[in-house]
């Protein structure tokens, strides 16, 4: 029995010795730095998510905020061309102006179609009312020539030539002229302009072709009488 009693001392006294008491102090402290350490870990790990999931949430709420002001631009695109073109202000049968995108721009490529035919129909207007200025310019100053050369030529008693057949010959005159100034001529650009103006007086106003024009023009009008 002394000899237990003295072993269970001895175990005693070697589990409460320092150096054990240390050694499961180090063991503790080991245990606790592991366990902050992995806290610690954790926290980090739960920040990183965090800061992910916000980037995400961010760059998703961007996306659909372009993507919002995207389908508003265009929608405003098309409210705008429905409201210029007149063709899509139409009302159909039901009362209602509400058309679909495609209808829009088809009635819009319809109408700038129409556009340009006219702005080409207005253009040949245009060039065929030059060539009458042109023309009557001319013919202004033919007839201002003629009236000074007859106002200079002294009087011929009854051989005289009354007005109207004066008028009568230079109202023919000028209108075979016109006619012919008016297929000649071309009035596009001034090159082309310069060019055919020469071209047709060399052709059509040279005295002899002038006065053979109204001696047969007096022909006429004298087998009309």
């Amino acid at each position: 029995m002394a000899t237990g009693s003295s072993i269970d001392v001895v175990e005693f006294k070697v589990d409460s010795s320092p150096s054990s008491t240390t050694h499961g102090r180090s063991l503790s402290v080991c245990h606790s730095s592991a366990s902050s350490a992995q806290n610690t870990d954790d926290e980090d790990s739960d920040t990183s998510n965090r800061g992910n999931l916000s980037y995400k949430d961010r760059r998703r709420e961007s996306h659909t905020a372009a993507e919002q002001k995207r389908r508003h631009a265009i929608k405003k695109g098309y409210d705008d061309l429905q409201n210029l073109v007149p063709t899509c202000q139409q009302v159909d049968s039901y009362g209602s102006s509400k058309l679909s995108k495609a209808t829009v721009l088809q009635k819009s490529i319809d109408y700038i179609q129409y556009l340009v035919q006219q702005k080409k129909k207005q253009e040949d207007e245009l060039d065929s009312l030059r060539k009458e200025v042109m023309a009557l310019k001319i013919m202004k100053a033919n007839y201002e020539h003629i009236v000074k050369a007859h106002q200079n030529r002294p009087q011929q008693g009854q051989n005289q030539v009354s007005d109207e057949v004066k008028f009568q010959v230079f109202q023919q005159t000028m209108d075979n002229l016109f006619l012919s100034f008016n297929n000649s001529v071309s009035v596009a650009n001034f090159a082309e302009l310069s060019g055919c103006v020469f071209s047709w007086l060399e052709e059509y106003c040279k005295p002899k072709t002038l006065r053979d024009l109204a001696l047969n023009i007096l022909q006429q009008m004298n087998s009309n009488v």
